[in-house]
């Protein structure tokens, strides 16, 4: 699973700043051009792109045509500003992707105009939501709060990653060109949506815009109007379900809307906490399907396995729940059990449960004769960030080999599996093929390898080896570095985007699928080993991984 937070707060810090370059634009102009350069509506986010060409434009700063950029989709109609903007390094806010479609936040929006500015500042440190910020976006946020472009939200919180409306970008432009903050016109309250008698005709909804928008606003009229129990009327939570059923409709296991308080476990999982039985889960045809109990979980203790279905909890039926609602009648507080009614192969049986809270150990490496066995139990921030130190370790060693355990590993971070690879490949190797709507793109390693081509090589992998595990055991397996050994893998080759909203909801959503470096297709397939070995009790599997090491040397 790849998972990125563009949606979200970027890091940013602002500092103190000062001007070392000169614009000659007069100020006198900027009042009726934000408007006419930047016309998001006043409620809808505004798109990354849609900033960048405002703040060229307003700060004119000449475009430019033919700049080589590295980003994979940058419409024609922005790429001169783009480039603009990319020369003069304003765009590292958002990394490696643009995603110019994707709406900005304040931090991002507030580096881009530092920059092209060129402003300086110091770095900001005293706010909550810029721990582990870049300096840059440090010294954005000290810059903002020395020209007065914004205020904090509180004393320990600034707002870098609230998403910018139209309106409130158009008030920050406004004071970044020196006119003050008012929109004109005013403020204005916020009104229930009033219904509207001539809705459009079938077919004639354009793309992107929301179908059915006048029905969906109609009713919401009506109820509040007309709805005999109007106490019962929940705004918050007809937004949401209105949302969830939008995601929904994608008929997509791995699409999903969560409500904040579900973002907040979901974040928790990829920081390694786990709550509840201790177990990977997927929606199966609204079935929730196990994909793997974690090691030393309750779940694995009370011996459930992969592939098995929850079909109700304490008697009551999940089937056919929204995901996260069938998820958290499972979950529940530490210590208290639960009775799971399981479906295994046809047969059903009951299996009593007691819940726990687990930190999962991402990385553990033991050793079996001069072999180095590193088992990775997902790949979270620990995978992603300590591994390659890890495996420095190992090497100094001097290992006859090295058995990369990934059974029962249900994946995480794109990145973190690109990391995986890359200590066993030449720099520049391809890890996967990562394919969209608007074109592919080839992930390659960018740091030297840490083991010795020479060292032999082992991956194993099960029925509960999904997603990232899959992409680091097909990327091995096609540059002949590793024999793969084991039960073929999960079947899991899409990858998701975690979008978090101002209210702290967000969106898992497909974007692409993967395809391994020889485009072998994983999705609903898995990766087939080259030595299948059942599982066992004395673990058949790592000692035939332990056998071809030795065999090799």
């Amino acid at each position: 699973m790849h998972t990125r937070f563009p949606l979200l707060r970027s890091r940013i810090g602002f500092l103190s700043v000062t001007a070392t370059m000169l614009f000659l634009i007069p100020c006198s102009l900027f009042a009726a051009d934000v408007a006419d350069v930047l016309k998001t509506p006043d409620q809808t986010f505004v798109t990354r792109g849609e900033f960048i060409r405002a703040a060229v434009k307003l700060l004119g700063i000449p475009e430019e045509a033919g700049a080589t950029l590295p980003y994979r989709r940058v419409p024609k109609n922005l790429e001169k500003v783009v480039s603009a903007a990319y020369a003069r390094g304003a765009l590292a806010t958002f990394g490696k992707e643009l995603f110019p479609g994707q709406p900005v936040n304040l931090g991002q929006a507030l580096e881009v105009l530092t920059v092209l500015k060129g402003l300086t500042a110091d770095s900001a440190e005293d706010y909550r939501d810029l721990n582990g910020a870049t300096a840059g976006l440090k010294r954005a946020v000290q810059a903002a709060l020395d020209q007065q472009w914004v205020e904090p939200k509180s004393s320990s919180i600034f707002g870098v990653k609230d998403l910018l409306t139209g309106k409130e970008a158009r008030i920050l432009l406004r004071k970044v060109m020196g006119e003050g903050g008012a929109e004109d016109g005013g403020t204005q309250e916020d009104a229930i949506p009033t219904i509207r008698i001539e809705f459009k005709s079938p077919g004639s909804q354009p793309a992107g815009e929301l179908p059915k928008s006048q029905i969906l606003e109609a009713l919401w009229k009506i109820v509040n109007d007309d709805y005999l129990y109007s106490d019962k009327i929940s705004q918050e939570d007809a937004a949401y379900r209105a949302a969830e059923g939008l995601v929904e409709s994608l008929n997509d296991p791995y699409s999903t809307f969560f409500r904040p308080a579900t973002a907040r476990n979901f974040q928790t999982r990829i920081n390694g906490e786990i709550s509840g039985i201790g177990a990977q889960v997927e929606d199966r045809a609204g079935v929730l399907t196990i994909v793997t109990p974690l090691t030393g979980s309750p779940a694995e203790k009370a011996g459930l396995k992969p592939n098995d279905e929850i079909l109700s909890v304490d008697g009551v039926s999940i089937v056919g729940l929204p995901y996260e609602e069938a998820v958290d009648k499972v979950r529940g507080p530490k210590g208290s059990p639960v009775k799971l009614h399981i479906r295994r192969n046809g047969s059903e049986f009951d299996v009593s449960v007691i819940r726990d809270m687990i930190k999962v150990p991402e990385i553990d490496v033991k050793w079996r004769e001069q072999i180095a066995v590193v088992q990775l139990m997902q790949f979270g921030k620990l995978t992603d960030t300590d591994l390659r130190s890890i495996m420095q370790d190992v090497a100094k060693k001097k290992p006859l080999g090295v058995i990369l355990d990934l059974r029962n590993n249900p994946g995480g971070l794109l990145h973190a599996a690109d990391v995986v690879v890359s200590n066993f490949l030449p720099v520049g190797s391809p890890v996967s093929i990562i394919k969209s709507r608007t074109g592919e793109k080839t992930e390659v390693t960018d740091l030297p390898a840490t083991i010795d081509a020479s060292v032999p090589m082992v991956v194993l992998v099960n029925k509960g080896s999904a997603s990232a595990s899959e992409i680091v055991a097909g990327a091995l397996q096609d540059a002949g570095r590793a024999t793969v050994v084991g039960e073929q893998s999960f079947g899991k080759g899409t990858v998701q985007e975690i979008l978090e909203f101002s209210d702290h909801s967000s969106l898992k959503l497909t974007i692409a699928e993967w395809l391994t470096p020889k485009r072998r297709k994983i999705d609903g397939i898995g990766v087939k080993p080259d030595i299948i070995v059942p599982a066992s009790e004395r673990d058949d599997q790592l000692l035939k991984a332990v056998d071809i090491i030795k065999r090799t040397r």
